[in-house]
């Protein structure tokens, strides 16, 4: 896919109404919080993508982010808006029901302050949690969550 158009003819066909989460593929954090999401996800609201594959970097480039310069999880809702760090968490949270849309009361504090716990935590993720040599690879079951 090389043209917006491509890019967004393609995620009309493979994620039709669907939010799509980008995600760092080698960040042990980070695929728990998958797994984490997958769980929860009973409206099945979500599809996932790596950072790290072409079409994730193509996404990135579509929404004008440079991957290499992210260190977030990104909920892209096609056609409407993108989020990014703290901003992306607490949508995600909103949107998993019960307890997890409480998280949103801290929207109230300033983005500035929810971004700078959420880039602490980006900035240890490695150490603190690890990382593995290449992206997770889905099981058969969860393969359709993947784009």
């Amino acid at each position: 896919m090389e043209t917006p158009d491509e890019i967004a003819s393609f995620l009309a066909m493979t994620a039709e109404n669907k939010k799509i989460i980008l995600f760092d593929g080698v960040c042990n954090l980070c695929n728990s919080a998958v797994q984490f999401i997958i769980e929860r996800d009973k409206k099945d609201v979500f599809r996932f993508v790596t950072l790290q594959s072409d079409f994730g970097k193509e996404i990135c480039s579509y929404i004008g982010i440079d991957p290499k310069m992210t260190d977030s999880i990104i909920l892209y809702e096609p056609g409407i808006a993108y989020y990014y760090k703290s901003q992306a968490a607490f949508k995600i949270a909103s949107q998993l029901g019960s307890f997890y849309s409480l998280l949103a009361v801290f929207k109230v504090l300033p983005r500035k302050t929810c971004d700078s716990i959420y880039d602490y935590i980006a900035k240890n993720r490695y150490s603190w949690y690890g990382k593995k040599e290449h992206c997770m690879i889905p099981s058969p079951e969860l393969k359709a969550k993947f784009i």
